[in-house]
């Protein structure tokens, strides 16, 4: 498996009605979010209104978790509810979504019907290693996978891979195998690990 290190540098950030939204990676590479032609998109984003609405997507799926800070949100004609940090929530890109509060999230989005994928908090201890496996199976149509880990807090490595992630960077394997990937972190660290599986 072939594993890139992106950073800043690599990132593609734009305003949105709340805040700033960071694109941390993309596919196909060469898409362009504003035009809604991509499979899947991971980002990043800033919401700096109390109070905002967030861009509807009717063809994606939405995956949401906080990085920073709380977030109250009301999907559709539900309750309003509180999603803490590093807490997942699923939801239709179609629907919706009025959000409180300030904070930095994390979103992944996926393309209705062509492909899949989920979301999963990690915490890693000062001086732990583990062995990570995709949650879920591959579904029958989608057989391509792709994993990434994003590192909230702290540093996390790939040492068969000799990468290292702090703060705010993302490790991507675009083409990867189904097989457990070795997480160490030296000092700690706070992780969103995630898998999308596409034809």
């Amino acid at each position: 498996m072939q594993w890139i290190l992106l950073t800043e540098e690599d990132y593609v950030t734009t305003n949105w009605s709340g805040g700033t939204t960071t694109q941390l990676a993309i596919a196909p590479q060469e898409s362009v979010y504003a035009n809604r032609d991509f499979l899947w998109r991971f980002s990043s984003a800033k919401v700096i209104l109390e109070h905002s609405d967030f861009t509807p997507l009717p063809d994606y799926n939405r995956l949401i978790a906080t990085v920073k800070g709380g977030l109250d949100m009301k999907v559709g004609d539900g309750a309003r509810f509180s999603l803490a940090p590093y807490q997942m929530y699923s939801f239709d890109g179609a629907v919706s979504v009025e959000s409180w509060g300030c904070c930095t999230d994390f979103n992944l989005m996926l393309r209705k019907g062509q492909c899949q994928g989920t979301l999963q908090a990690l915490t890693l201890s000062a001086g732990s290693a583990v062995s990570w496996t995709a949650p879920v199976s591959a579904p029958e149509p989608f057989p391509r996978r792709t994993l990434a880990v994003y590192c909230g807090q702290g540093q996390v490595s790939l040492p068969e891979d000799h990468k290292t992630a702090s703060a705010g960077q993302f490790l991507l394997c675009r083409e990867a195998e189904d097989k457990p990937v070795c997480l160490e972190s030296s000092q700690g660290a706070q992780l969103i690990t995630a898998v999308i599986y596409s034809r």
